[in-house]
């Protein structure tokens, strides 16, 4: 009877899904963020054979530079804190952007539960950096804010890429999955990185601070940026987010 009840439990766990995106809420998402876009188009990047949603916004004047924005945990590719800010202001200051929709949770999902979705992560980055290239783009950055940077620091040290620098805003190094930790992420990224924060950010970011610089010693093009004042999401401090952000891509 053991052969045949282990055979059993196996079946069991093998019929139980494996965690994946909410793909109902970020439909909503769309429905919702999509009518009210001001400043660029929504697009369709086709993912393993689905379509996921993302918004592109031209710069101002032609170039062929182009950001990756990657938003926090749960929310979508516009939202008003952090992401929209950069994807809209970036384009202004010579940058195509395209800001996409990462895999997501319900509303009540702890930030640990994401590492479930993490293999999510590459092929949606993988497709945004296609996309941009399909456009003319041959300067790739990726600019990413909390859980988002976190996914990103994940896809670069692990996957191949044509990012040429990332922007971590807000990434901490909570992770307890040492395979998705950020300090550990960075340990095999040799890009340039800037590593900006709030002075007040949360203390995830705040006490992981070293940890992170630690990761990165071997990386000289590495670096961290603290804005004085401001908090998680840069309430009320866009421009001194953006500022940050575009003096750095200034080097390409």
């Amino acid at each position: 009877m053991r052969p045949i009840t282990i055979a059993w439990v196996t079946l069991l766990m093998l019929a139980v899904p494996a965690a994946a995106s909410d793909l109902e809420k970020e439909q909503r998402w769309r429905e919702q963020v999509e009518d009210s876009i001001m400043d660029g188009e929504a697009v369709d990047l086709v993912i393993e054979g689905r379509n996921v949603f993302a918004i592109y916004t031209e710069a101002q004047n032609r170039s062929d530079k182009g950001v990756v924005v990657v938003h926090g945990a749960g929310i979508h590719p516009n939202w008003q804190q952090v992401v929209q800010p950069i994807r809209v202001e970036m384009a202004l200051h010579g940058w195509n952007t395209l800001s996409i929709q990462m895999p997501i949770l319900h509303n009540e999902a702890q930030y640990e539960e994401y590492v479930a979705l993490y293999p999510e992560v590459p092929p949606r980055l993988s497709a945004a950096e296609a996309f941009l290239k399909d456009k003319g783009m041959k300067t790739l950055l990726i600019v990413a804010h909390s859980q988002g940077a976190t996914m990103s620091s994940y896809y670069l040290s692990r996957h191949p890429s044509d990012v040429k620098g990332f922007i971590a805003i807000g990434m901490s190094a909570t992770q307890k999955d040492s395979h998705v930790n950020s300090a550990e992420s960075l340990k095999k990224i040799t890009i340039p990185v800037l590593d900006l924060y709030g002075a007040d950010d949360l203390p995830g970011v705040l006490e992981t601070a070293d940890s992170r610089k630690s990761g990165a010693a071997h990386n000289p093009r590495y670096s961290q940026q603290v804005i004085a004042g401001a908090n998680h999401f840069f309430d009320g401090m866009d421009d001194e987010l953006i500022s940050a952000v575009a003096d750095w891509a200034q080097q390409w």
